[in-house]
């Protein structure tokens, strides 16, 4: 997969961090540190792109990630 997706880190005035991720759609989260910040949007991107695959309805590019080698069925 030669796609990788941009994470915007923005620190709030009040010290959290808020990451975002725009080519994902609702993929925004905060975290109390940089790091954790990265961590949660990480993770909150592959439980929507896991849920799109799901549904049928994942960008293209995640179909790069699979190849079916399978036997006579």
């Amino acid at each position: 997969m030669n796609k990788k997706y941009q994470i915007e880190l923005e620190q709030e005035t009040d010290g959290r961090w808020i990451a975002e991720i725009e080519a994902i759609s609702g993929a925004l989260v905060y975290g109390n540190t940089r790091e954790q910040a990265i961590i949660n949007i990480e993770a909150l991107a592959l439980r929507i792109l896991a849920d799109l695959l799901e549904h049928g309805e994942a960008p293209k590019e995640l179909s790069l990630l699979f190849a079916v080698a399978c036997c006579n069925v």
